[in-house]
């Protein structure tokens, strides 16, 4: 290893050096810790009993060989530190851990699974100019194989049940909420314990990678969230490794999260080499196709706080590490869940951006989903709420989320943020996730949502398929599975997403009556949308659309096969002299291509 490279923080590959690594002549562990007094080694192999670990490199290392270690054994590392107190710790490295409330690291062999996937590593993509319809989910409450908190399918049972579903409703691209190992299931995974360690919750490391090669072969990508911020404070991880705040501020004025878990200290480049070498892990080691960077607002403003100032070694820190991963993985998708006005997350480092991909459009998400709680009858007063957008839209290169953060914590799912009563609730949803998918910029949306969900989110329980025994629900769902499959089949809609060509108001003051239209445009193709967010029926609304002579069909929400009055129809509109009047019925869209 590089040790100028891991004290300065420029590494990539440090958990190719640290950790437990198999060896013709048995397993080599080494750690990083500088302020323990001494080290000792404890496993199966050793039933548990110390074997001392010697200090090697420049002192600040600690390593011992085991012969008779082999992979899947268990260890830990005993740290003593100054003071002769000691705690048993779980690797940093480590590449498996033990399920909760256990610690122990597993040894594991990276070279056992060997991945078919070479066709579609060789043709990925970062999706700038492709379709990116991406569906989150937490892996344990997807399905369940019972109704206990705790049982879960693992990864390859869930290849199973969750591919052919990704494929049957239209989404290219699947994000896992965090897979590194951690102590409480309440956090989701957010608070890390095991930053290069599969949890074992869903099974070992070689069974992810057997998911995430089953994902490619059905053409279907693979994005997991990352939390380059800040980590669990269990003693027996990160926190004071070596008696020392070795990864963490030493001060709790900015070394305690607001969520309680200590914050990463971005000046020290250990910690920058052990977060890059994290990242470029999944990445390299399990074909992960993206990472959904977590809570980086709290990465560039101290504690996230815009009143504190830019915390400027962690926005370096994440300059580089963006920079260095898209070196080593240029199609890789790098995401910023950001809700600041930061400048220029998405632009390129050498234009002096964090050099992200793409950045959470949260204040999109907001504006919409207050739109749409309000009642029918004040719409017109919060009318530019939804063309604010596009006010901003160009500043950076923005994704739409409807992720799990909306449907928990008493924020209602998205059908039930929608006003109104049971009935009404269905309409708007679809004339809500039309507009979605209509507006510029790639698209998120939470497991659950597609079908109507009606209770919040709970990790503990899978989603209610049971609604799929009602007529709305199948309807609705229907409905969500034609629109997914013409996002991703019809160009218009992701071709030019981030050009200022790719998108045309074609009205955008009709304050009083709620109505909006807008034109998307590919390379060879344009298409209308045209939306009534009002609770009446708007007679002749006329629109005027530029070398236009026909209108054909694409997806009316109120086709009746949806639950809708109208019977779906692929009958064609002459448009005349550029202009066409329309009946807009009550909570509509309509897309029509233009011809």
């Amino acid at each position: 290893m590089d040790l100028y490279g891991f004290y300065t923080g420029k590494i990539f590959d440090a958990y190719q050096f640290l950790g437990a690594h198999l060896t013709d002549q048995g397993v080599i562990f080494r750690t990083f810790a500088p302020g323990a007094s001494r080290i000792a080694l404890i496993g199966e192999f050793n039933e548990w009993q110390e074997t001392a670990m010697q200090k090697t490199n420049d002192g600040n290392f600690w390593e011992c060989r085991v012969e008779n270690a082999k992979a899947d054994m268990m260890y830990k590392y005993r740290i003593y530190d100054k003071s002769g107190r000691c705690i048993d710790h779980c690797d940093p490295y480590g590449f498996g851990m033990e399920l909760r409330p256990n610690s122990a690291s597993f040894i594991r062999d990276p070279d056992a699974y060997k991945f078919s996937d070479e066709k579609w590593m060789a043709s990925r993509s970062d999706c700038k100019n492709d379709p990116l319809n991406i569906y989150e989910i937490h892996m344990g409450s997807f399905r369940k194989p019972s109704e206990k908190a705790d049982d879960w399918y693992n990864y390859e049972e869930m290849a199973d049940l969750l591919i052919p579903y990704l494929k049957e409703n239209g989404y290219n691209y699947l994000e896992i909420m965090p897979l590194n190992e951690y102590p409480c299931d309440e956090s989701w995974g957010y608070q890390s314990t095991g930053f290069f360690s599969p949890t074992s919750r869903y099974g070992t490391a070689d069974q992810l990678k057997a998911f995430v090669d089953s994902c490619h072969q059905n053409k279907i990508g693979v994005i997991m969230d990352f939390v380059p911020v800040h980590f669990a404070v269990d003693d027996y991880a990160l926190a004071h490794y070596d008696g020392t705040a070795l990864y963490e501020y030493p001060h709790n004025a900015v070394g305690v999260s607001e969520w309680g878990s200590s914050n990463f200290m971005h000046s020290r480049g250990e910690v920058r080499s052990f977060l890059q070498s994290a990242a470029n892990y999944w990445l390299s080691e399990f074909h992960i196709d993206g990472l959904r960077m977590d809570a980086i607002s709290r990465a560039i403003y101290w504690q996230g706080d815009p009143g504190r100032g830019v915390n400027m070694n962690a926005v370096e820190f994440m300059k580089y590490m963006n920079q260095g991963l898209k070196q080593l993985h240029p199609s890789v998708i790098l995401a910023a869940e950001d809700s600041t006005s930061f400048p220029g997350v998405t632009k390129d480092t050498s234009d002096g951006g964090l050099g992200f991909d793409y950045k959470w459009d949260m204040g999109w998400m907001n504006d919409t989903l207050d739109y749409f709680r309000t009642d029918p009858k004040y719409r017109s007063t919060d009318y530019h709420k939804l063309t604010f957008s596009m006010m901003y839209y160009y500043d950076d290169q923005f994704l739409l989320p409807l992720s799990h953060d909306e449907v928990v914590h008493g924020k209602a799912t998205i059908l039930q943020k929608m006003n109104g009563d049971y009935e009404n609730k269905f309409p708007q949803a679809r004339a809500f996730y039309m507009y979605m998918y209509a507006h510029p910029g790639k698209k998120l949306n939470f497991m659950g949502n597609e079908i109507g969900q009606f209770r919040e989110w709970d990790e503990k329980r899978e989603q209610d398929w049971n609604l799929l025994d009602f007529p709305k629900h199948q309807e609705f769902h229907q409905f969500m599975i034609d629109l997914n499959h013409i996002y991703l089949d019809h160009p218009a809609f992701y071709e030019k997403d981030y050009k200022t060509e790719g998108f045309q108001w074609l009205d955008c003051h009709k304050e009083k009556k709620c109505i909006y239209a807008f034109e998307r445009f590919g390379k060879k193709e344009r298409i209308a949308a045209i939306f009534n967010f009002s609770d009446q029926e708007q007679a002749d609304f006329t629109l005027k659309i530029a070398d236009a002579k026909t209108l054909k069909p694409l997806l009316l929400s109120d086709w009746d096969v949806y639950g809708g009055d109208m019977k779906k129809s692929n009958k064609k509109l002459d448009v005349k002299n550029t202009k066409i009047s329309f009946t807009l019925k009550p909570f509509s869209a309509a897309f029509y291509v233009i011809i």
